[in-house]
């Protein structure tokens, strides 16, 4: 069932957002600011359902009742824009439990949604939470996605319609499009590192610089000190998150990568002794707090302002730039990564960037780390997913402006709001753990990419030797089949009390070791090319507990993946032979066919103070 497009002469209003928004949004986009006080329009004493999202993040413009059980939508686009119509939080109460409510989005714009492929809107229950200690879950039945007939102005408008019983009277429940995680979430996270004895001696957070509303951008530095009379050699990993603000899922992945680097497990503690990482966790707090999808209060994207120099329309962008400027300036940068969501693809992946003529030192080649963490994250993370090529479009993005700035390994890390399509995780959508999941699994990865090595620090490994085709030149990709099988490794939900505050027990060792484990293909995959060999040599232990060695099966897999093109060549190559005429008469060759080409290890970076960020 399809409902119909009810023009604004037909229903009734009862909700409407603008009533919210006759001050200026400056005034409020603060956490603790000025907010507007809750009012409900045309509400009589009956069984009308009552809507709010006029709360930190919240985001919903007009509700129409078009009968008695069944209600039009309308979302607020982004302050000061016309545009991005995506995410949407908004919370509903005074129900009657078991009545078939219809709800109807009318102005999304995105033509090609997942909600057309699976995904189901999100559902809070306070009563719920309380009784039975469940949070977040998809939900809803008859779930169309359609185009409607509401354009006006030169755009075209789709509508999302989904049908729901509540499962008790008088609740007070909340929808969402992601899961939510706001500014105030951040603080309270951050709170909490700062008051630990343990975690606030290798975790400074500083103020990176204040929005244009007044809020802190916070930046974390997290390096374990080095010993006395020791210097260190550490290279710098860079990691942001949540520059467009309705992308939700990327502060659930900054999330779990936070709690497993700030752990006691041997492998944190050898990548704090290994790197320092600078981390910028939410770029863009006042798109968050208000409720918009993409843009900050400038109705700008931020992630195609990096080339900008409006210190003051971008104040987020300008001073992460600098800071990492300054970073290249006292470390060699090993890896740059923007967390995201995307609203129009499955699984994980990531994009990259890539020369015609890549840098021979193997840590440079863009794909490898893309390719370990879909060894380690198999049945979530895609790499046949990834792509590698720059566009024009994307030139004002992070990632190609940090690469152009010479940080070879520049990734954007993109998560679907949706869900895998991997393995026996097949349809499923991604809950919280599943998120968190990866920003743990990108730790593991990271581990194997870079070995320690106690005399010269922190050195790669693996090599790659090139190998030409005897018959014919082509093009070297390292690329991976499109079958990847693994298995599910989602946990428990995040449950939510009473007041809408997130509950979560903390990431037991046990946990965080299972994230080590190695996991391996069932079958062997198919490698595009068969000219690239990748070999790593054993890992050390560290602390008496061996280092995972999933790296070292993946290159061993690369390397043996298809013999029989080997054999094939060797053939090849006899029969060209016979063909050719004596050596007497051949020209000579510089260069044989078979050549290796041995790529040699990275130099280590010189250690240097930890930049400090003062309030701008």
């Amino acid at each position: 069932m399809m409902p119909p497009y009810q023009t604004p002469d037909k229903g009734t209003v009862i909700y409407l957002g603008e009533e919210a928004n006759k001050n200026s949004c400056f005034m409020y986009s603060r956490v603790r600011g000025l907010c507007p006080l809750k009012q409900i329009l045309s509400q009589k004493e009956d069984n009308t359902l009552i809507f709010e999202a006029r709360f930190e993040s919240g985001n919903l413009q007009k509700v129409v009742k078009v009968n008695e059980f069944e209600y039009q939508l309308t979302l607020r686009t982004d302050l000061y824009t016309s545009r991005h119509t995506q995410w949407y939080y908004f919370q509903v109460s005074n129900m009657q439990a078991g009545m078939p409510y219809r709800f109807t989005i009318v102005n999304f714009t995105n033509r090609n949604s997942l909600y057309k492929r699976g995904l189901r809107p999100l559902l809070y229950s306070e009563a719920d939470a309380k009784k039975h200690k469940v949070g977040w879950r998809r939900t809803g039945n008859e779930i169309k996605y359609y185009k409607n007939n509401a354009g006006q102005g030169g755009h075209q408008y789709f509508s999302l319609t989904w049908t729901f019983q509540f499962p008790h009277d008088l609740d007070t429940c909340y929808f969402a499009h992601c899961y939510p995680y706001t500014y105030s979430n951040l603080q309270e996270y951050l709170v909490a590192v700062s008051k630990d004895p343990v975690k606030s001696t290798f975790c400074k957070i500083h103020i990176l610089c204040h929005s244009l509303a007044g809020n802190i951008v916070y930046v974390l530095t997290i390096t374990n000190p080095p010993e006395s009379g020791k210097g260190t050699k550490r290279k710098a990993v860079i990691l942001t998150a949540r520059v467009h603000p309705g992308e939700t899922n990327s502060s659930w992945i900054m999330k779990g990568f936070l709690d497993y680097i700030l752990g006691n497990s041997g492998t944190a503690q050898l990548l704090r002794d290994s790197f320092v990482f600078k981390v910028v966790p939410m770029l863009n707090p006042d798109g968050v707090i208000v409720g918009n999808h993409r843009c900050s209060l400038t109705g700008q994207d931020l992630n195609r302002k990096y080339r900008s120099n409006g210190k003051k329309c971008y104040p987020s962008i300008w001073y992460t730039r600098n800071m990492i400027k300054r970073v290249m300036g006292e470390h060699d940068v090993f890896l740059y990564c923007d967390i995201h969501g995307h609203n129009g693809k499955k699984n994980v992946f990531m994009y990259g960037c890539e020369r015609k003529q890549q840098a021979k030192s193997p840590y440079m080649h863009p794909h490898v780390f893309p390719l370990l963490l879909s060894k380690s994250c198999p049945d979530k993370f895609s790499f046949t997913d990834c792509r590698f090529r720059v566009r024009k479009s994307k030139e004002g993005t992070g990632r190609v402006v940090m690469w152009k700035m010479g940080i070879n390994n520049s990734y954007t890390l993109e998560a679907s709001i949706c869900g895998s399509k991997l393995g026996c995780r097949q349809s499923t959508h991604f809950d919280m753990k599943d998120l968190e999941s990866i920003g743990q699994h990108f730790c593991v990865a990271l581990l194997d990419y870079c070995v320690h090595n106690e005399t010269q620090g922190v050195e790669t490994q693996h090599k790659i030797f090139q190998v030409p085709d005897p018959v014919k030149k082509v093009k070297l990709p390292i690329a991976a089949s499109a079958k990847q099988v693994g298995g599910d490794s989602s946990s428990e939900s995040l449950t939510r009390d009473g007041k809408g505050n997130h509950e979560k027990p903390s990431v037991s060792q046990e946990a965080r070791k299972s994230v080590c484990h190695d996991m391996i293909p069932s079958t062997r995959e198919n490698v595009c090319s068969s000219s690239f060999n990748l070999v790593s040599q054993k890992m050390k232990k560290h602390n008496s507990k061996s280092v995972s060695k999933s790296a070292e099966k993946t290159f061993q897999y690369l390397k043996g993946h298809d013999r029989s093109t080997k054999n094939n060549s060797k053939q090849e190559e006899r029969k060209m032979k016979e063909r050719l005429p004596s050596k007497s008469t051949r020209p000579k060759k510089t260069r044989t066919a078979s050549q290796d080409i041995n790529f040699g290890k990275s130099k280590s970076c010189q250690a240097q103070d930890t930049p400090q960020f003062s309030v701008p």
